[in-house]
């Protein structure tokens, strides 16, 4: 069960929606809030969304209930708070059990995620900021505040992250830890090879999946080094992002990166080949024909390959035709334990979508066709693939 606590703020009406996103995911939710937070959201609300009553009283018992407090804190899978106020914040770090819902903190033995949420200066003050250390030393797991405007007309740190950033906090603590004490590498994004200052030579990679994959190694376990090409992508927490631009620059972070490390996932979509001249002028349009002589970048997947070791090598094979037989040539060539191979032509695959349907090919020539699902899913299905080529714990 996800045992989810609403306290006293204005963010309190994302909660539903991060009610709705549990219950989407099939989870039995509970909800138990504040008498604050009743005045915000009614509890109505979450009742018709979890199709159980909302709980407010401490000292209320409904049929086969026995101690309220203790029965909802030891059947919860988790407790998620959101948002937490400052005043729940502090009642928590204090010990203070005086509504149900603090009451059953401190009976909890499930997992506790904090959502702060309030004005920024209340979150910047040294006794929430004391609190919130004192709640982590206790084993409280805190997502941090977003920036932005906030409801009180002012801008900063301390508003709620929205409900689907919640939603993989709080799937990302509940996994298996099963890449703990595992170093991986990721690469992710396009490369961009300039021909002037202006212009420059890239593809169409947006760094969805090799984003994704950090995320899924870090939430279970990992400790992950991003080297990523330009994208719009927020890094992802806890990773190690090494922000690069040119193919050349990719190669140099990974060569440099790559020492101690157990698993390299190549998930970018580096760019074969640059200009042979990069101009210091932007070139003018001169209305005559124009010729650009390329030269070939450095092979990084080919690099590694050659200098594997006792890590293992995953590589992407991004095919317009002949897509099996290219990615098999591909693995082999290149000496990998893995090849993710995504056909084009397949609706719903490849780059800018936040879906991808690929072939997962092995050493033994074993090829597993997953079907289309969403980018972070695959990338928790490559990870289970992954898994059993460690020689690690």
């Amino acid at each position: 069960m996800h045992l989810v606590g609403v306290t006293g703020g204005i963010a309190a009406y994302k909660t539903a929606e991060l009610v709705r996103l549990f219950v989407r995911d099939e989870k039995e939710v509970r909800v138990v809030m504040t008498p604050g937070a009743a005045r915000f959201v009614a509890p109505l609300t979450f009742q018709t969304l979890t199709g159980s009553p909302a709980l407010l009283e401490q000292f209320t018992a409904t049929a086969g209930e026995r101690v309220r407090h203790i029965d909802l804190a030891l059947s919860a899978r988790v407790f998620v708070i959101a948002p937490a106020t400052a005043n729940t914040i502090g009642k928590m770090a204090a010990g203070v059990a005086d509504n149900l819902l603090t009451t059953i903190y401190l009976a909890a033995r499930c997992p506790v995620i904090l959502v702060p949420s309030m004005n920024d200066q209340m979150y910047q003050h040294p006794a929430v900021q004391e609190n919130l250390v004192r709640l982590r030393e206790r084993g409280c797991l805190i997502m941090e505040p977003a920036g932005g405007e906030l409801a009180c007309g002012s801008s900063g740190k301390g508003r709620m992250p929205e409900p689907p950033q919640i939603a993989e906090f709080v799937r990302t603590a509940l996994r298996e830890k099963d890449f703990r004490g595992i170093r991986a590498l990721v690469t992710a994004g396009p490369t961009r090879e300039p021909l002037d200052p202006v212009r420059f030579i890239s593809n169409r990679s947006t760094g969805l999946m090799g984003y994704a994959l950090a995320r899924a190694l870090t939430g279970r376990g990992a400790d992950v080094i991003l080297v990523s090409g330009p994208t719009a992508l927020p890094r992802p927490a806890g990773v190690e992002l090494i922000p690069v631009e040119t193919a050349r620059q990719m190669h140099a972070a990974v060569m440099k990166s790559v020492e101690g490390c157990d698993l390299v996932i190549k998930a970018a979509a580096v760019g074969d080949y640059c200009p042979a001249v990069t101009a210091e002028q932007k070139l003018k349009k001169d209305g005559c024909e124009a010729l650009i002589r390329l030269q070939p970048n450095p092979d990084i997947l080919e690099e590694l390959g050659k200098n594997k070791g006792k890590r293992i090598l995953v590589g992407f094979a991004m095919e317009t035709e002949r897509a099996l037989e290219h990615a098999q040539e591909k693995l082999r060539r290149k000496n990998l334990d893995l090849i993710v191979l995504n056909d084009l032509n397949v609706p719903g695959a490849g780059f800018g979508t936040p879906t991808n349907q690929v072939c997962l090919i092995d050493r033994e020539g074993e090829v597993a066709e997953l079907p289309l699902m969403s980018k972070d899913s695959l990338a928790h299905r490559l990870l289970d693939r992954i898994r059993p080529l460690l020689s690690g714990p």
